[in-house]
C-alpha cells in the first residue's frame, strides 16, 4: 500500500512539474491534501524521542550498492529492541559516485537511478532498494532520518565566474533535471560574498538566494518536500551547520516539518544552546561527548559534573558516545552508554557499537531501561574520580538511580532515594542485591568493577 501511495504521488508530482504556474496554483489545495495523506499514512510510527536513535551506518561502509539491503534486514530487530528512528547517510548521488559516502553532493534527486558521476547506483544501492528499506522501517514503526548536506556541493563543471573574475566548478547540470546550479547560487555572488563557513574548498551554497531556498525547502518539489513526500523521510540530520546561519535550518523546519537535529561541532554547552534556540531544533550534544571522553578516558568521573546541553535544554539534546566522524571513548565505552541511556536527552547508538563492538544484550538492556525507567529530571548524588551516582526522579513513574564504577574493585555507597520502605533491585543484573530502603529513603547500593548498576523499585 505504501509503495502504491508513493508511486501515485510520484506520478502526480511529475504532472504538476509540467504544468503552468496558473495550473500549479490551482493544484495547491490538492498538493496539501496529498501531503496530509502521506503524513497520515505514517501515523503508526513511534514518536521520535520516545525511544533511541540508531545511526545506521559508519564511515566507509562496504561499497557495491548493498548497504540499504543490509539495513533492511536489521529494522525488525531494532524496533523490537526499542529503537524509534534510524539515521541514514546522505542518499543522493555525489561527485565520487559509487565510492562516495555522500557528503560531496552533486544531484540531490538521484537516489541511484541515473548514470552520472561514474555510476548508476550510489555506494549504498539503488532508489528502489532505498524506498524498500524506508517502507520496511515504517512497517516496523521506525522513523527514518535523512542526512542533509546543504552547505556545499561538488562535481560541477568549470564555468566563467563573473563574481571571481576567473573560472569555478559551479556549473551543475544533474540528469534528474532538478535543481540546476550556476555561479550565482554559490559564494561569492551578486548579493553576498560569503556566509558562516566553507567546507573543504567545495563550492559554497548561498542560502540567501531565493532560487536556492526554493529548491531546498520552499517549492512543492523541493529537496525537503520531495524527500518527505516521495521518498518517505520523517526527519533531518543537518550536516556541518557551522557553515551557514541558524535561520536556514529554522526555515527548512518551518516549511517541511519533521524532526530536525544539527551537527554543530562545538564542546561548549552555552554555544550549543545558543544555536538550538536560534535554529529552534535539536543539536548533537558535543559538550556531553567531550565531558564523557575526559571522564572515562581520563579516569575522572567528576568531569560529568560539568555543563552539557542536556543539562541546559534536555528536550533539544541528542546525546551520543560515538559517530561516523569521531570515536575517542575507548575505555569505559559501555559505561558511557549507561550514562546517556539513563540521563536526559535523546540518545543515539552507533551501528558498529551495537552490531559489532559491544555486547548487544547489555545495550538492549540499557535501551529497555531508558524507555521504561529513565523518566523525570536528574539529580547528581555523588561523584569522585571512580564513582558517579545520579537519580532520575520519575515522571508518573518510579524513576531510577544509576551507579557508574570506573575502578577495578566493587564499590558500595549509601544514597538517598525517592522510595521509603521499598524493595529495589538492579535492573542490569550486574548485582543480585535486593535491598530495602529505610524510612528516610536511604539505601546502600553496589556496582561491579569497571561497570554499572541501575536501581529502581522491584
Amino acid at each position: 500500500m505504501k509503495t502504491l501511495i508513493k508511486t501515485s504521488l510520484s506520478l502526480f508530482i511529475l504532472i504538476l512539474f509540467s504544468c503552468s504556474e496558473e495550473d500549479k496554483n490551482l493544484n495547491v489545495e490538492v498538493t496539501e491534501k496529498i501531503d496530509a495523506t502521506v503524513l497520515n499514512q505514517r501515523a503508526g510510527l513511534k514518536s521520535i524521542g520516545s525511544g533511541v536513535m540508531m545511526q545506521a551506518f559508519y564511515w566507509d561502509v562496504p561499497a557495491g550498492g548493498t548497504w540499504w539491503d543490509v539495513i533492511d534486514t536489521k529494522v525488525e530487530d531494532w524496533n523490537n529492541a526499542g529503537i524509534d528512528a534510524i539515521w541514514l547517510p546522505p542518499v543522493s548521488k555525489a561527485q565520487n559516485g559509487s565510492f562516495s559516502m555522500g557528503y560531496d553532493p552533486f544531484d540531490y534527486f538521484d537516489f541511484g537511478e541515473y548514470d552520472q558521476m561514474g555510476s548508476v547506483e550510489t555506494r549504498f544501492g539503488s532508489r528502489t532498494e532505498l524506498t524498500n528499506l524506508i517502507d520496511n522501517a515504517h512497517a516496523n514503526q521506525l522513523n527514518v532520518i535523512a542526512d542533509i548536506v546543504i552547505n556545499h556541493n561538488s562535481g560541477g563543471d568549470s564555468e566563467s565566474n563573473p563574481y571571481t573574475n576567473g573560472s569555478t566548478y559551479t556549473d551543475f547540470n544533474p540528469k534528474s533535471g532538478m535543481f540546476f546550479r550556476s555561479s550565482r547560487d554559490f559564494h561569492p555572488n551578486d548579493i553576498r560574498t560569503n556566509d558562516s563557513g566553507i567546507f573543504g574548498g567545495f563550492p559554497d551554497l548561498s542560502h540567501h538566494q531565493t532560487y536556492v531556498q526554493d529548491w531546498l525547502w520552499n517549492k512543492s518539489n523541493s529537496v525537503g518536500k520531495y524527500y518527505r513526500d516521495v521518498i518517505g523521510f520523517d526527519g533531518w540530520r543537518f550536516d556541518y551547520v557551522k557553515g551557514f546561519e541558524p535561520w536556514v535550518v529554522k526555515d527548512w523546519k518551518n516549511a517541511v516539518g519533521g524532526f530536525s537535529v544539527g551537527e554543530y561541532w562545538d564542546g561548549n554547552a552555552n554555544t550549543l544552546n545558543w544555536w538550538v534556540n536560534e535554529a529552534q531544533v535539536s543539536a548533537f550534544d558535543f559538550a556531553c561527548y567531550y565531558r564523557m571522553r575526559d571522564a572515562f578516558g581520563g579516569n575522572d568521573l567528576t568531569k560529568l559534573n560539568d555543563n552539557m546541553l542536556w543539562k541546559m535544554n534536555p528536550t533539544k539534546a541528542v546525546t551520543f558516545v560515538t559517530n561516523h566522524d569521531t570515536d575517542e571513548i575507548y575505555n569505559g565505552k559501555l559505561l558511557a552508554y549507561a550514562y546517556i541511556l539513563t540521563h536526559e536527552g535523546y540518545p543515539a547508538i552507533f551501528y558498529k557499537d551495537y552490531e559489532e563492538w559491544l555486547d548487544k544484550n547489555k545495550l538492549n538492556n540499557l535501551i529497555w531501561i531508558h524507555n521504561n525507567l529513565a523518566k523525570g529530571n536528574t539529580n547528581i548524588l555523588y561523584t569522585d574520580n571512580d564513582e558517579y551516582v545520579a537519580k532520575r526522579n520519575g515522571d508518573n513513574s518510579a524513576g531510577l538511580i544509576v551507579y557508574l564504577n570506573n575502578s577495578d574493585v566493587w564499590k558500595t555507597r549509601w544514597v538517598e532515594t525517592n522510595w521509603s520502605n521499598t524493595t529495589i533491585k538492579d535492573y542490569t543484573g550486574n548485582s543480585n542485591w535486593k535491598p530495602l530502603t529505610q524510612n528516610g529513603n536511604w539505601v546502600e547500593i553496589q556496582s561491579p568493577p569497571n561497570s554499572y548498576s541501575v536501581w529502581s523499585v522491584e
